[in-house]
C-alpha cells in the first residue's frame, strides 16, 4: 500500500507483468478511433453516441466494434477522472459484446504514472478532494519539511516553504497521486495499457514513428515503455520521454510530405509490421487528414474545449473509410482520393469562422 507520506515523492513503481495484452488483432469489422480528448467527457460521450458506441445512459450499444483512443485522454480539460471512468467501465461491456476499448497510451498518460504534471487544471484536482484533504496535504507538507531538513544546510523558512508546497500541492493532490500510484486504481490500469496497436492493417500510436524506431517491432516499443513505468529510474534516456520516440514525435505531423528520410521510416515501419497505415494523435489538426500518401492518418482534431476544434473521428467499415465530421460521415480520401473535396465537404459543416474554413480560403480551395 502506497502511503500518503511515500506519495508526496509520487516515484514509486510497479512490478512489470508482461504479455497480458493483445498486440496485433485481425477481422475487425467496425474501428472508431477518437483522436486526443484531453478531460472533455461531453465531447467525448457526444462523439462516442455519435459513433453508435453508447446509449444515453453511456451503457455500450457497439456491439463487437473496437474503439481507438491513441492517447491524451487525460489532462487540460476538468472532467479527466470522468474520463478514464467510463473507459474502465466500458471495457468489459465492450469484451462481453464481441468488441473493444484500447486506449493507448500517450505522453500524457505515462506523465500522469510518473508524476509530471504541469497540465493538470485545478478542476482535475477539485475532483479528487474528500472531506480529509486538508488533513491529508498537512501530512504531507510535514513529510516534505522532514526531509528538507534532513538535506541540512541553512535554517528553513517554513512559512515560504507551506505557501510554496501548498501553491503546487492543491487540495485534491495528494489523492490524485495515490489514485495514479502503482497501487492506486488509475495508476494499475494504465501501467497495463499498450502504447502501440495494430487492427487488422492500421497501426495505432500516440506520436508516431521517426526514422529512430523504424526497425523496432510493436513488442519492443510496448516492453520498453511498461519497463520504464515500472523503474523510472529507466525514464531518463529511454523510450517514455524520447522527443523522437513514439509517444512525443511530431514528425508525421510536421515534416515536409517530400522529406525522404521520413518517407522511408514509415515505409519501413509498415513493411516489418504487415500493416499499411499508421493512425495517431498528438498534434492537433484541422479535421481528420491523410498525409504521405495515406499511409499515414491524424486524428487528433483538437476536440476538447481546451483547443475548441470540431468534434470528428476516423471511421473504419469493413476497410471503407470515413471521417465523422460534425456528425455527417464523409468518404475519407486515403487511396488516391480527393483530398479537396473532402475538406470542403468538412468546411461546410464548420462554423464561418473554422480554422479549417480559414485554411481553405488561404490556400484558394
Amino acid at each position: 500500500m502506497v502511503t500518503r507520506r511515500q506519495c508526496v515523492g509520487f516515484l514509486v513503481a510497479a512490478p512489470l507483468v508482461p504479455g497480458q495484452i493483445q498486440e496485433s488483432i485481425e477481422g475487425v469489422e467496425r474501428i472508431v478511433a477518437i483522436g486526443d480528448v484531453h478531460g472533455d467527457y461531453e465531447a467525448f460521450v457526444s462523439l462516442l453516441r455519435t459513433a453508435k458506441l453508447i446509449d444515453n445512459r453511456t451503457a455500450w450499444i457497439g456491439g463487437a466494434a473496437h474503439l481507438v483512443l491513441p492517447g491524451d485522454y487525460l489532462d487540460r480539460g476538468k472532467d479527466s477522472r470522468k474520463v478514464i471512468d467510463l473507459l474502465i467501465a466500458l471495457e468489459p461491456r465492450a469484451e462481453k459484446a464481441g468488441g473493444k476499448v484500447h486506449a493507448l497510451l500517450g505522453n500524457h498518460e505515462t506523465m500522469n504514472v510518473y508524476g509530471d504534471l504541469r497540465y493538470v487544471v485545478k478542476a482535475d484536482y477539485d475532483s479528487f478532494r474528500e472531506s480529509d484533504s486538508a488533513d491529508s496535504r498537512e501530512e504531507a507538507l510535514a513529510a516534505a519539511l522532514q526531509a528538507q531538513r534532513a538535506k541540512g544546510g541553512p535554517p528553513l523558512d517554513v512559512a515560504a516553504f507551506r505557501k510554496k508546497f501548498e501553491d503546487e500541492h492543491p487540495l485534491g493532490w495528494v489523492e490524485r497521486r495515490e489514485a495514479f500510484s502503482a497501487t492506486g486504481k488509475y495508476g494499475k490500469w494504465l501501467r497495463q495499457k499498450n502504447v502501440i496497436v495494430k487492427i487488422n492493417d492500421l497501426i495505432f500510436l500516440h506520436g508516431g514513428i521517426s526514422p529512430k524506431y523504424a526497425s523496432w517491432t510493436l513488442n519492443s516499443i510496448n516492453d520498453s515503455v511498461h519497463a520504464e513505468l515500472a523503474d523510472f529510474g529507466r525514464i531518463n534516456g529511454g523510450v517514455t520521454g524520447d522527443q523522437d520516440g513514439p509517444l512525443w514525435y511530431r514528425g508525421l505531423a510536421e515534416a515536409p510530405e517530400s522529406d525522404h528520410v521520413v518517407a522511408s521510416a514509415i515505409d519501413v515501419f509498415l513493411r516489418n509490421q504487415g500493416a499499411r497505415r499508421l493512425v495517431i494523435g498528438h498534434t492537433p489538426q484541422v479535421a481528420v487528414l491523410p498525409r504521405f500518401g495515406g499511409k499515414v492518418i491524424l486524428i487528433d482534431v483538437g476536440l476538447s474545449s481546451s483547443f475548441g476544434g470540431p468534434p470528428a473521428f476516423l471511421l473504419v467499415e469493413s476497410g471503407k473509410y470515413y471521417a465523422v465530421h460534425r456528425g455527417r460521415k464523409l468518404d475519407f480520401p486515403v487511396d488516391g482520393g480527393d483530398l479537396t473535396a473532402y475538406l470542403r465537404a468538412a468546411a461546410a459543416l464548420d462554423p464561418p469562422d473554422s480554422a479549417l474554413r480559414r485554411r481553405l480560403s488561404k490556400a484558394g480551395r
